[in-house]
């Protein structure tokens, strides 16, 4: 699979589950699913970061991510 595919899908997990992750805070639960999709998210990010030669900058992630989104668009 693409490094940068799952780059991309683990910044959106990430996304996605910080608002769940404080809506069960504010609520007086315990963010068990969310904590676990964070964790997954960084599992997916630190082996993309890894295994893409050269790495991820700041600067590249839009790149990064508008050309995931664009590849999969079209």
């Amino acid at each position: 699979m693409d490094p940068d595919l799952i780059f991309v899908i683990g910044l959106v997990l990430v996304a996605f589950s910080i608002p769940s992750m404080l809506s069960a805070y504010s609520e007086g639960r315990a963010p068990r699913v969310s904590s676990m999709v964070i964790v997954l998210a960084g599992v997916m990010i630190v082996y993309a970061y890894n295994t893409k030669p050269g790495g991820y900058d700041f600067a590249t992630i839009p790149d990064t991510f508008m050309g995931v989104v664009a590849r999969y668009i079209n």
